[in-house]
């Protein structure tokens, strides 16, 4: 297979990730039963091998810029893909085809753990909860073996033996700082976590509570369900459309983005963007159930779309698509679903007394209080994971005493793997926690408290989609005059 300079390799590449997104979609969607994701990876193997590694690396050594040391780090991982697409393959199906006895239904896993959002009874919810951890640990032994080979793969191609050292080479950033920011910012606020806890547990859960609940409760906390009947599904995409318009973003008048709303059985529960093509076709995907969080996954989601819709077209595709992680494509998603914490929103949309839309607007900050903690926890497990996997492999030592010491709601250890993102995703959402706290607190300082119905905000962020994703978001914590690392602002609202 011949070796393809930098600029054919990233066009071809174009080709790829567009076949293997579109792939994606339609089984995350529910259109289709099985993946077939290898079958694509095959068609592109001339793409990803030892010999094109080797000549972007050397092209990256030679003094390239950012943009080919992005288009190795993608043919690096793409070698990865290519061994173990097919075995990827399997364990998605397997997943798809597995289903849960509930009652008198047998249930595909998906929609099983859909249900739990909307499942109101208490002892039901805890009952199917564990039918679904029990249907889910089963494939633990797979992920296992597929997390090993990879992990010996990446190894073995970028010659960094440690599983830290490398995803910090990749990312740019240290990561143990970061947890250090987080689990700092996570005590400095507990007593306004458990303050919000107090208030709002029990009113979300009923009066069956457990003193600990089990984390099968967590969708029906994120969805307010007993909220449901003022932010009712069929008014979520009107209001955040409206929403959206009132920051000056337009979801209408972006012709790359294309929404699915549609409620299928195996459609994925949880809301996702999928970027095919920059800023041509981009794919906004949620599976709304009713309750308050159809609103915010709505406009977490359509930050992402409205980004990779935004980005400028003539920018090399690198910099439409790729990036060393996902925190700065983030930050504009934490942005526009933190408009759901604002009393304000809630007074406009849906017509509430001052009161109503305080206590409303709090339960949101209880919400996002748990899972900024959940996250601290995550990170804080999953470094203390790969820093022993080199000589023990995968266990789930510490997953359930971080978690349930961060969240009180019980985490059993057979949930760790299927708990665990890539690439220390919980990293970068919790990078993002902490700038788009900073961002908040320089529109509010330069835009003014209402900036959540400013055009002025949709302004800023238009410049910043413009740029794709060329900065990382540590230059964006630089441009607004913040530290990276500094949480006080995150701090503030969280202990409100």
């Amino acid at each position: 297979m011949s070796v393809l300079a930098p600029d054919a390799f990233e066009e071809r590449l174009a080709a790829y990730l567009y076949d293997r997104s579109e792939e994606a979609r339609a089984v995350r969607v529910g259109e289709k039963e099985t993946s077939e994701q290898a079958a694509i990876v095959e068609r592109f193997a001339d793409l990803f091998t030892r010999d094109q590694l080797d000549s972007l690396r050397a092209a990256e050594d030679g003094g390239a810029d950012e943009r080919v040391a992005r288009l190795r780090l993608t043919c690096e991982g793409g070698l990865v893909t290519r061994e173990l697409a097919a075995r990827q393959d399997a364990l998605e199906n397997a997943l798809l085809g597995a289903r849960v006895t509930w009652s008198t239904e047998l249930l595909p896993l998906r929609s099983a753990q859909a249900r739990l959002a909307v499942l109101p009874d208490y002892a039901e919810r805890s009952e199917l909860g564990s039918a679904v951890l029990e249907v889910s640990a089963g494939f633990n032994p797979s992920r296992a073996e597929l997390l090993a080979e990879g992990e010996a793969l990446e190894r073995e191609l970028s010659g960094v033996t440690d599983p830290i050292a490398r995803n910090e080479a990749e990312k740019g950033v240290r990561l143990r700082p970061i947890l250090d920011a987080v689990d700092r910012a996570r005590v400095a606020s507990s007593a306004g976590f458990t303050r919000l806890r107090e208030r709002w547990l029990v009113r979300l859960l009923g009066p069956a509570t457990e003193d600990v609940p089990s984390s099968a409760h967590l969708g029906w906390i994120r969805r307010l369900s007993p909220l449901e009947a003022t932010y009712t599904k069929e008014r979520s995409v009107p209001v955040c459309e409206a929403t959206l318009r009132s920051i000056g973003l337009d979801l209408a008048t972006e012709p790359g983005i294309r929404v699915d709303l549609e409620d299928r059985p195996q459609k994925s529960p949880r809301a996702c963007v999928i970027p095919s093509d920059p800023p041509r076709l981009v794919h906004l995907i949620t599976r709304a159930q009713g309750g308050l969080h159809d609103y915010e996954a709505f406009l977490h989601e359509a930050g992402h779309a409205l980004h990779y819709a935004g980005v400028e077209p003539g920018l090399p595709y690198t910099f439409r698509r790729l990036a060393r992680d996902h925190a700065l494509t983030e930050i504009y998603s934490f942005l526009l679903d933190s408009i759901a914490r604002e009393p304000g929103w809630h007074a406009e949309h849906f017509g509430l007394d001052d009161a109503t839309a305080v206590d409303h607007a709090e339960a949101t900050v209880f919400v996002e209080a748990l899972m900024f903690r959940r996250y601290s926890a995550k990170l804080g497990f999953e470094l203390d994971f790969w820093s022993r996997y080199p000589a023990v492999g995968a266990t789930p030592d510490g997953y359930e005493e971080r978690l349930v010491a961060a969240t009180q709601l019980r985490y059993l250890p057979a949930a760790y793997l299927a708990d665990m993102d890539p690439g220390f995703y919980s990293a970068d959402y919790l990078r993002a926690w902490i700038r788009a706290a900073q961002v908040r607190r320089w529109l509010r300082r330069e835009v003014g408290d209402d900036w959540w119905r400013r055009t002025e905000t949709g302004a800023f962020l238009r410049e910043l989609f413009r740029e794709g994703t060329r900065p990382t978001t540590e230059e964006v914590a630089a441009r607004i005059g913040f530290d990276p690392l500094d949480t006080e602002a995150l701090v503030a609202e969280l202990g409100a």
